[in-house]
């Protein structure tokens, strides 16, 4: 008992998500890309000091 008007919006749904994993398929991956941060810590020549308040 399978009603024809929910058959072809199933088909319809089934089309549409494929077109989507199509279109998702044909992205670049940027293998060849660097990442911009180089390093895991910033220069360490300066120190950056804390000081408590007395307040």
């Amino acid at each position: 008992m399978t009603d024809p008007a929910k058959e072809r919006i199933k088909e319809e749904f089934l089309a549409a998500l494929e077109r989507k994993k199509q279109s998702k398929s044909g992205g670049t991956a940027h293998l060849d890309a660097t990442s911009k941060a180089h390093g895991p810590h910033a220069n360490a020549d300066h120190h950056r000091q804390f000081r408590r308040k007395s307040g």
